[in-house]
Order: C-alpha cells, then structure tokens, then sequence
C-alpha cells in the first residue's frame, strides 16, 4: 500500500470536524488536531482545513516519520494509522514489541531488520494484537474504546 491509498483509508477512518469534549486532542479535522495544524503553519479555522494540508501533514508528519515506504506492505497501514491514532512513538514502540527489539520509540536500522524477518500479514496480526492491547488499559477507553476497536476490526479485516 503506498500513501495516497493509505491516506484515502484514514480519512475514511478520521471523518471530517470533531470537537469531543473528552478527547485530550480537542477540535479536529480529518483527525488533525489543531496544535499540531497550527505547529505546520495552518492559521485557518478548524472547520475550513482543506484536505491537501491534511494530507501534508500526514505524509510529513507520520508516513514518513515511521518510514512507512521501507516497512513491508502488509505492515504499513496498521503502522500509519496507529501513529496518527497514538503517536508516532507509540506506534514505533508496538512495532517495536511485535518483533522483540528495544521499544524505543524510534524506528531505526535494528527495528527494520527485525521487521524484514517476519512474514507481512503475521507481523500485522501481531502489530494489532499489541496495539489492541495497549489501549484498552487506557483511561480513555470507556469513552473512545468502542470507536478505537470498530476501527482496529475494520484494519485486521484487510490482513492478508
């Protein structure tokens, strides 16, 4: 999967404005929060961000800072989507997890080698059980699990 594909299926994921009063991100659009539109030069309302920043900031700020290009096709969207859901570090680290390196945080050389040994589909089932797990210990969860799960449940349909 290459990022317009991937980006395509966020957004389906993300939708459009949201201004939750429980969620620690506040006012949203195509599930950008508003300090981090404003930390890459958006000035506008939140309501008016067009898609094409969206899609700026996600190939900057997550497609690339996960080096989704260099992960196996299988992995990359379950990836992608749990740093823009989580946090880049956070998805790093479940990455991290699935293939028994150093939880770091930071995909690096050590991280992508371990990667390159399993087979796609195996690693993405391991990456969602992992990031499943995660977040149901989350305070959060009584609040946003339901959402947080129906879209894990639509990523583990696509394993293949």
């Amino acid at each position: 999967m290459q990022f317009e594909e991937a980006f395509a299926r966020l957004i389906a994921h993300e939708g459009g404005f949201v201004d939750h009063p429980d969620d620690p991100g506040g006012a949203t659009r195509f599930g950008v929060t508003e300090r981090v539109a404003r930390a890459h030069g958006y000035r506008g309302s939140m309501r008016d961000l067009p898609i094409t920043e969206a899609r700026r900031i996600y190939r900057v700020l997550y497609w690339d800072a996960i080096k989704a290009d260099q992960l196996p096709a299988a992995v990359r969207f379950h990836v992608f989507d749990a740093a823009v859901n989580s946090g880049v570090s956070q998805a790093a680290k479940w990455l991290q997890r699935a293939v028994g390196v150093r939880d770091d945080g930071v995909i690096g050389p050590a991280t992508l080698s371990a990667v390159n040994t399993f087979h796609g589909s195996a690693l993405a089932a391991r990456f969602t059980g992992t990031r499943l797990q995660f977040m149901t210990d989350l305070p959060t969860w009584s609040t946003f699990g339901r959402g947080w799960a129906r879209r894990i449940a639509d990523n583990l349909r696509t394993i293949t």
